[in-house]
């Protein structure tokens, strides 16, 4: 008789867990509006191989050294981070003078962007409507990241980290994208 209702006991509660799962699942799922959706730049065969668009090395180097440069011509000491579509850091170069916070914070922007295929500045007005995007690991939602796009979707971040303002560090960031994509 004990085992009887024991077993109706763990039924009805794995049951109530099933049920409390597919309802916040679907009240969840409507709360917050769908992403819009990305062209591919991973595609997969029919034996299941991945491709995947990336920038090379060299190219993630004339990117971030096309940033620099861009800094220095204003005056500017800072720091240039190039990542992957992963968000794994490809290239770092500290600028001359460049503050010991700033390599960091240019891989925070880069893989932000990446991550949104969106600039920083962008996604930094966004903070108001959800803070909690700031409480997500490895990001920093401050102006001087950019996306490089392939097709219209994102193979790579830049950040650049700084300068007095975000705006210059998104200004040189988009120098750097522009080294690669024009």
């Amino acid at each position: 008789m004990a085992s009887r209702i024991r077993n109706r006991v763990i039924t009805g509660t794995g049951l109530a867990v099933v049920v409390g799962a597919v309802a916040f699942g679907a009240v969840n799922a409507s709360a917050a509006p769908a992403a819009p959706v990305q062209p591919a730049a991973v595609t997969a065969d029919a034996k299941g191989l991945v491709t995947s668009t990336h920038l090379s090395v060299d190219a993630a180097t004339k990117a971030a050294q096309a940033a620099l440069h861009a800094a220095a011509k204003e005056g500017q000491r800072v720091s240039v981070a190039v990542v992957d579509r992963n968000g794994n850091t490809v290239v770092t170069l500290r600028g001359d003078g460049a503050g010991p916070q700033s390599p960091e914070s240019a891989e925070r922007k880069a893989f932000t962007a990446v991550s949104w295929n969106a600039p920083t500045s962008v996604l930094a007005g966004r903070l108001a409507q959800n803070p909690g995007l700031k409480d997500i690991p490895g990001t920093l939602f401050l102006a001087g990241g950019a996306p490089v796009q392939a097709k219209g979707a994102p193979i790579a971040g830049i950040g650049v980290a700084g300068a007095p303002s975000g705006d210059l560090d998104e200004k040189f960031a988009q120098a750097g994208v522009a080294a690669v994509t024009k």
